[in-house]
Parts: C-alpha cells; structure tokens; sequence
C-alpha cells in the first residue's frame, strides 16, 4: 500500500452525498475555484477508509433514504467502524433524522437551502 503524498494530502477535496441534481449544482456553483467535489452514495467507493482523510469534509443528505443509502449508516461507518473525526456536516432531515444523527456524532445541520451558502463558508474555514 502506497502512502499519499504530501501534494495529495494538500488538496482541496470535500465529498457530497446526495442524490439531489439541484443540491449538486449547486454546491458545484459555489465551490471555489481549487476546490475538488466527489459525489457519491458509496463510501466504500473510496479505496479505503484512509482515502476519507484526504477530503476536508463531508456534506450529508439526511433526507435521503433508499434501499442502499442510509445516512444514519454513514455517521456509524465513519465514526464508529472507521473511527474517524472528519468533519461531516448535515442537511436537510426531520427533527427525528437529525436527533439520530446527533448521536450518530454528525457535526452541524442546516436546511436544504443553505448548502451553497455553507460550502462557501466551510471551504473558506477548511481551506489551510
């Protein structure tokens, strides 16, 4: 296994899991230039869970719920199987989804309308 480089662990990347084409689009608007997005519904799209670390965050769609995507399982792949303190940050979800992505350890929750808005606002803070 090849370690990532130091250029590769510099990058701008952050991940978005949403099934959403306006939400994509519009996360695709305002990301900053240098700034790289993955959309996926598959974590395990990823080489490995050390593939995470070189993302800065991850945007997760609490309102998406299918057969194969629950994001309630994505909270406990990272936190609990992965153990890993990327930062992931809410959005969208009832009252109840985002309780249990609370205790799931989900880092912020916001509404649909705000993802552009928190994209700029996190890119800008993760950014170093």
């Amino acid at each position: 296994m090849t370690s990532p480089t130091i250029a590769a662990r510099l990058q701008h990347k952050m991940i978005l899991m949403t099934d959403d084409n306006q939400i994509v689009e519009a996360v695709q608007q305002a990301l900053p230039e240098g700034w790289q997005l993955l959309v996926t519904l598959d974590l395990d799209s990823l080489d490995s869970y050390a593939a995470l670390l070189l993302y800065r965050f991850v945007f997760l769609d609490l309102d998406l719920l299918t057969d194969d995507f629950d994001p309630q399982d994505v909270l406990r792949k990272i936190r609990m199987e992965w153990m890993l303190n990327v930062p992931v940050f809410c959005f969208g979800g009832s009252e109840n989804e985002r309780e249990e992505a609370r205790l799931n350890r989900g880092d912020r929750f916001f509404e649909r309308a705000e993802v552009a808005d928190r994209v700029l606002q996190y890119c800008g803070q993760f950014g170093w």
